[in-house]
């Protein structure tokens, strides 16, 4: 019961028309050994316009292969998206044929992706790059589609922006790079931007920068934005909400000030006490012992018990995401009281 209410942690889910894009029970698997493991368990998320859903967790966590199976990049034989929904401006995605999946890609859904040194072609020129969903999607001439290429170079705050058209990745640094691959992204005025890591391995002031640009775009263009991180302190800059993800599930969703003043489930604990503090600059950072489990040897119940302090009678069964407070849901009995079949825990 708790699992399908809280798709919104606030039990009421806002009119479809607030919603850019809607996942219900998403289930993406790979197979391992002849076998299929879920990556991405039963993911439940909405995302409403003009709105930043920062989507946290560890490497292996599930992250990265939940934007590739939002955008249809998840295929076979190695993997498949075996169930659930993916509504995106109230349309259901999920079993589009190929052509019209492409139709959206870099339309209506765009995805920045983690490293733009390996996403862009070596051998075109940046503005030829961000010209091409332009000539597809919007049927636009060479001319036209350079031209506004420049215009969204000047956008996204490249200097020079007509001479740089005609450069190479190669003679980018990191973080133009990174504003070429927001200006691929915006191009063709996505409802939805998907954002993969897009400032590892940036220094903190270009970090800074590519981040202020991303929340510019948002409240310009009114786009929803997934962002995708393992840094907490990125996430207080940007976000609105945000969804914790361990093991191929959300473990906890809330507001971004709700979850910063009282995280409830214990991995979003754990991550925050490995954060050095700038108001505690002696204390000794703590580690989360352990790893993420492999997708073939998932632990039965809860799946960080085996890594978690407060692991106790119950956590071998099933958890589901229950709420802690009004807007605030995690899937942990230890934190909410809940167990499998809705009963207290105490009861």
């Amino acid at each position: 019961m708790y699992a399908k209410m809280y798709a919104d942690p606030s039990g009421a889910r806002p009119r479809l028309s607030d919603d850019a894009l809607v996942i219900e029970d998403l289930r993406t698997e790979f197979r391992i050994g002849g076998r299929w493991h879920p990556a991405v368990r039963d993911l439940s998320l909405h995302l409403r316009r003009d709105e930043t859903l920062a989507l946290v967790g560890e490497s292996g966590s599930g992250k990265s292969v939940t934007a590739l199976s939002l955008m249809g990049l998840v295929t076979t034989p190695a993997g498949r998206v075996a169930a659930g929904r993916i509504l995106l401006e109230g349309r259901d995605i999920t079993a589009l044929p190929e052509r019209e999946r492409e139709a959206l890609r870099g339309n209506r859904m765009a995805m920045i992706f983690q490293e733009p040194m390996t996403s862009l072609n070596p051998v075109m020129t940046v503005g030829d790059q961000v010209a091409e969903s332009l000539r597809v999607h919007r049927g636009l001439g060479r001319a036209a589609a350079l031209e506004r290429a420049r215009a969204l170079f000047e956008e996204v705050k490249i200097p020079s922006a007509a001479q740089r058209l005609r450069e190479y990745p190669h003679q980018f640094s990191g973080g133009m790079r990174q504003r070429v691959m927001i200006a691929i992204a915006l191009a063709c005025d996505p409802a939805v931007l998907l954002a993969d890591e897009p400032t590892t391995a940036l220094d903190v002031t270009i970090q800074a920068q590519v981040l202020g640009l991303l929340d510019d775009v948002r409240q310009r263009h009114g786009t929803a934005v997934l962002f995708i991180t393992h840094n907490m302190g990125v996430v207080a800059q940007i976000a609105d909400r945000v969804a914790v993800m361990y093991a191929g599930e959300i473990v906890e969703e809330a507001p971004v000030r709700r979850i910063f003043r009282a995280p409830a489930h214990p991995y979003t604990r754990a991550l925050f006490a490995a954060i050095p503090r700038l108001d505690a600059p002696e204390a000794a950072l703590r580690a989360i012992g352990g790893r993420v489990p492999p997708l073939d040897a998932m632990p039965v119940g809860c799946r960080f018990a085996p890594r978690c302090e407060l692991r106790r009678a119950g956590c071998e069964r099933e958890q589901v995401l229950a709420p802690v407070e009004e807007a605030h849901a995690a899937r942990c009995h230890v934190a909410t009281g809940v167990l499998t079949d809705g009963r207290l825990a105490d009861a």
